[in-house]
């Protein structure tokens, strides 16, 4: 007897043995029924030609598929360690989940990190602390040309769009929001009904022009301006490429369209909704910085920027080309690493392509100062921030403020099923699905959210203070160590910063070579 066919045999004969019992004893129809199910399935798993395991195995060969389907929840909760990070560790977690339920913090018998290992990093604290009056740090945005500048919290909402994540969740944050006075951006995915609950909104417009296209799919100033002069609107976001997947449309399948989805998007009802991979409103530097100005004028002088993972350096490069040559800079820039992650992509795209926020904060942040327009504009930056460490480390290497998406879903209690592109979210964030929703209180969790926001910002002021300084412009790549190899090393060794001008001067021979030769080959009149 071969393995083949030794479980279907088993179900027949106890089939059998189950029919001889309920023949004599009147009993045992229950286990007559299950045997007779088993038989069945044996038949079919013998008879179907797709899997070669359940030909051969038949009937017990689908515990491999039960164990696949339940081995993420299998090493969530019984294999991973504490600190092991996939791609959020468990303790990364629970900070979050603690925060939000202002729950304790605090962490006893030390730490759990490994000291020794390449890349730990800490903070510098000082023999003289220092005390400050507030933790609500905020920052001015706005260049310039921007008449209405906005007053941002420094810890803010990332890109979440309507249809990526719930109706509930959208309310949730915007709640939160309003409640904590930081904002929620958009994502591309427009403006809902559930954004408008009082948050401050960065209206992001992706290649899909969702909110502001004309029936063709191309951008509308008339709808653009019916939109972005709203009050809760405080600033227009312009996504060139996310984290996720730069360089890489995106489509939201027709059964996922729903009538609110379609209304928020201005497209039609359960029809495919597909976000091309580049614009259509601009196709070189000097047209993007035209177009940044005109939705400036269009919004009644609101603060307007760009957000992008940076790819070619040169295309990059060609960007600051263009500010100086038209004279037109956006009044912020938001660098999304590659780290970001909320949105499904292909796994090449989330493993192999895109920087990663701490490479390309260094890179953008020296090359507006190696152009002197650093001070016209401002940096945000988001990509695996959940702590008030994560906020330091970015600030020192030049970002003047930091978003975060999946901190602010585990304030919503996002476990990391991992099931954000199935519309089956167990806790009811990343899917559609009415029933899933139902167990997301609104009123809890903006409470979550707003408490999250606070108490992150609470451990950013107690570190600030731990070294000494008086607000965050203080924070430099000088107070923060890594250990490399046998030696440590301080930001600013391993990132150094350019001499004010030194692009405009020529003065770049201590820059590495891939520098010089893309700022040579970056063209102001094309993304080459």
């Amino acid at each position: 007897m071969n393995q083949r066919n030794m479980a279907l045999y088993l179900a027949v004969f106890f089939m059998g043995l189950s029919l001889i019992n309920l023949a004599v004893t009147g009993s045992g129809l229950f286990t007559l029924i299950l045997f007779l199910g088993l038989s069945f399935v044996g038949f079919y798993d013998i008879t179907q030609e797709k899997k070669a395991i359940l030909k051969n195995y038949p009937i017990i060969g689908h515990l491999r598929y039960l164990f696949e389907y339940i081995r993420p929840e299998i090493r969530q909760y019984f294999i991973e360690s504490n600190t092991e990070s996939t791609p959020f560790s468990r303790n990364q977690r629970s900070l979050v989940y603690q925060r939000s339920k202002e729950q304790i913090d605090k962490v006893p018998f030390g730490s759990q990190l490994d000291f020794k290992k390449d890349g730990y990093a800490w903070l510098t604290h000082s023999l003289k602390p220092s005390s400050l009056s507030t933790h609500d740090f905020r920052i001015s945005i706005g260049g310039p040309a921007c008449q209405n500048p906005y007053h941002a919290s420094v810890f803010n909402i990332s890109a979440l769009s309507f249809g990526a994540i719930s109706s509930k969740a959208i309310e949730s944050l915007n709640r939160g929001a309003a409640k904590g006075h930081f904002y929620q951006d958009t994502g591309e995915g427009g403006i809902s009904p559930y954004h408008l609950k009082g948050g401050d909104l960065v209206w992001e417009i992706g290649s899909g022009y969702f909110g502001c296209r004309d029936e063709s799919g191309l951008f509308s100033k008339e709808k653009f301006s019916s939109i972005a002069t709203l009050d809760e609107v405080k600033m227009v976001e312009i996504k060139l490429s996310q984290g996720a997947k730069p360089g890489h449309g995106g489509i939201l399948p027709g059964k996922k369209v729903s009538n609110e989805i379609a209304k928020a998007r201005d497209v039609k009802p359960f029809e495919d909704c597909i976000s091309p991979a580049k614009h259509q409103a601009f196709s070189n530097p000097i047209e993007l910085l035209q177009f940044i100005q005109e939705l400036r004028d269009i919004s009644n002088g609101k603060p307007v920027g760009i957000k992008l993972c940076i790819g070619k350096i040169n295309e990059w490069f060609s960007i600051v080309k263009a500010m100086l040559k038209a004279g037109i800079t956006p009044d912020f820039i938001v660098i999304d690493g590659a780290e970001g992650g909320t949105g499904a992509a292909p796994l090449e795209f989330i493993d192999h392509v895109g920087m990663s926020v701490r490479d390309a904060i260094h890179l953008v942040h020296n090359s507006l100062i190696g152009v002197q327009l650093r001070d016209r504009i401002k940096l945000g930056c988001a990509g695996k921030v959940i702590s008030a460490f994560d906020i330091c480390y970015m600030l020192a290497l030049g970002a003047d403020w930091c978003n975060s998406a999946r901190g602010f879903m585990f304030s919503l209690g996002c476990i990391q099923s991992m099931s954000c592109h199935t519309d089956k979210c167990p806790t009811g964030i990343a899917t559609q699905d009415p029933l899933r929703q139902e167990g997301l209180s609104i009123t809890d969790k903006e409470e979550r959210v707003f408490h999250y926001h606070q108490n992150t910002l609470i451990a950013l002021k107690e570190l600030i203070e731990a070294s000494g300084l008086t607000s965050l412009s203080e924070i430099t790549k000088d107070l923060i160590f890594e250990k490399n190899g046998d030696s440590v090393q301080s930001l600013n060794e391993k990132y150094p910063t350019l001499e004010p001008g030194s692009l405009l001067t020529g003065k770049v021979s201590s820059l590495p070579s891939w520098w010089r030769l893309n700022w040579e080959k970056a063209s102001e009149e094309q993304f080459l």
